[in-house]
């Protein structure tokens, strides 16, 4: 009865947690710059976002499956001391080596405060609430990837770039106190086997395939023997994680789960999902700076009207999840989703920032849906023991997306505008030196200074090179979202169901 009274305090805790560790990375990303003049190590710079990545995806599943054996309290508030320890040793740091090690350390608790916080919402509330609170979460996580860069940029102009990662520290606080104080947890337990074995194996190859994919085109080409380990590192240790999954008596990732039509449908849908929607996150902002001329403050604004489309989706899917089906909510999603991101393969330089609004809307919309419904839809008829299993499962699936999704509609887009800006100058004659040695560095040709000087005909054809190759990634976007409507038409009719009490008999019955 305590704990019901406080859930307000609980929620609020779980909220400003989730909302630390979906944004450090992009918040750390716009202030990479600022860092890597500060402390130096160019070089190395790849290594503070790798680390903090590899080291999360590493952790959630892992974390996930203790906190069905030993409780979700202790290993949330492991997660959140962790994190904060490593964001204070962020702040401080005085080379690039050093902040990629502590970025690491903030990594480690950032793995177990994302799954495990939304298990701790299906934990305390009852089936017609867990709605609204699962799209509340959600909401706060689809609009840290707005939030990050925006916040990101405003400290480090006008504060310091030590204070993106001190800021966590108070809020970090503040949710420790909320957690301990009111979140009141069962003490009883199943007590299961650790499978170190499959935890080992797993931790490898996830390291070994995120190194691979942070490090490679950038550090060591594609096909270098570096790169090419690395991905044979991961496919053996993937391997034998399966095998020993098998025969594990209390697996870190119970395969059986797959055989629920539900929860396998849910677990895809977040990992394409997730690989779709980071590279509107990437690609719209560069498109306003490098297609319109806009600042690098302006293309974070950009995004809010993709921030609110998903905060209402994903509020709306909470909602109404216990009135009609998870696939009949997702039909919704993966609709808007898909139109709004054709909508946005449709761009050229001539489209009107109002039209560009409406389409983020859209998209934004269609994708807030799955930050409610689909770890709901992973947990759905699960007993307790294997929620936050089946949450981090979903959570490391949706990250492992984003990783994959970035790195591939990266190359596709960076070997689309090459291609397209060589074919553009073919025909210029006497430009084509100036024209090929700026396109050696064409970040530099969207800075309003350098802009101004770049004759027009050369930045016309640079500007739509760059629209053509961003379009033409969202347009192959499509391909897995289309395969997502087909996932979500499998789902089944399975919902959230709300236990309603009989009336009581009177004594006229």
């Amino acid at each position: 009865m305590e704990q019901n009274k406080h859930q307000k305090f609980i929620v609020a805790g779980l909220l400003l947690a989730i909302l630390m560790s979906a944004m450090d990375n992009t918040i750390v990303a716009t202030a990479m710059g600022t860092i890597v003049s500060d402390l130096g190590g160019f070089d190395k710079f790849v290594w503070v976002t790798s680390a903090y990545m590899v080291a999360t995806m590493a952790g959630m599943p892992i974390f996930g499956k203790l906190s069905d054996m030993y409780g979700r309290k202790r290993f949330f508030l492991f997660g959140l001391i962790i994190f904060l320890i490593g964001s204070a040793l962020c702040g401080l740091a005085q080379s690039i080596v050093q902040l990629s090690i502590f970025r690491a350390i903030q990594g480690i608790g950032g793995g177990a405060l994302m799954p495990i916080a939304f298990t701790i919402i299906f934990d305390i509330f009852p089936p017609e609430k867990r709605g609204k609170m699962t799209g509340l979460l959600g909401a706060v996580f689809g609009a840290s990837s707005v939030l990050g860069p925006l916040l990101g940029a405003y400290i480090t102009e006008y504060i310091s770039w030590h204070w993106i990662f001190y800021v966590n520290v108070p809020l970090g606080i503040i949710s420790l106190f909320f957690i301990v104080r009111y979140y009141k947890e069962s003490p009883q337990h199943i007590k299961q086997k650790i499978d170190w074995g499959g935890a080992a194996t797993l931790v490898i190859a996830i390291i070994s395939l995120m190194f691979a994919l942070e490090l490679g085109g950038e550090q060591f080409a594609w096909n270098s023997p570096q790169i090419i380990s690395l991905f044979s590192i991961f496919g053996i240790f993937i391997i034998v994680f399966f095998i020993l999954e098998r025969f594990a008596a209390d697996p870190i990732i119970p395969f059986w789960l797959f055989k629920k039509r539900l929860f396998a449908t849910s677990q895809i849908l977040a990992f394409l999902y997730g690989g779709t929607f980071i590279i509107l996150t990437v690609f719209i902002p560069i498109f306003v700076q490098a297609v319109y001329g806009g600042s690098a403050t302006n293309a974070g604004f950009i995004l809010t009207p993709m921030m609110l489309g998903s905060v209402l989706g994903s509020a709306i899917g909470g909602i109404f999840q216990t009135k009609t089906s998870f696939r009949n909510l997702m039909i919704i999603s993966v609709i808007s989703y898909f139109l709004g991101m054709y909508l946005l393969g449709t761009l050229t330089p001539e489209t009107s920032r109002t039209l560009l609004t409406v389409y983020m809307i859209i998209v934004g919309f269609g994708m807030g849906f799955s930050f409610s419904l689909l770890p709901t839809a992973s947990i759905h008829n699960l007993e307790q023991r294997y929620r936050g299993t089946a949450n981090s499962t979903n959570s490391f699936l949706r990250s492992l997306g984003m990783t994959l999704g970035v790195t591939i509609y990266g190359v596709i887009q960076n070997n689309g505008f090459t291609e397209k800006l060589k074919y553009e100058f073919d025909n210029i004659g006497d430009n084509n030196a100036q024209a090929m040695a700026q396109l050696n560095d064409p970040q530099q040709l969207f800075q309003s200074g350098e802009r101004e000087n770049i004759p027009d005909e050369i930045l016309d054809k640079i500007v739509n090179a760059m629209s053509e190759s961003i379009t033409n990634t969202f347009m192959l976007a499509l391909i897995p979202i289309a395969i997502a409507a087909i996932l979500v038409l499998m789902m089944g009719n399975a919902r959230v169901e709300v236990k309603t009490e009989l009336p009581k008999k009177t004594s006229d019955d």
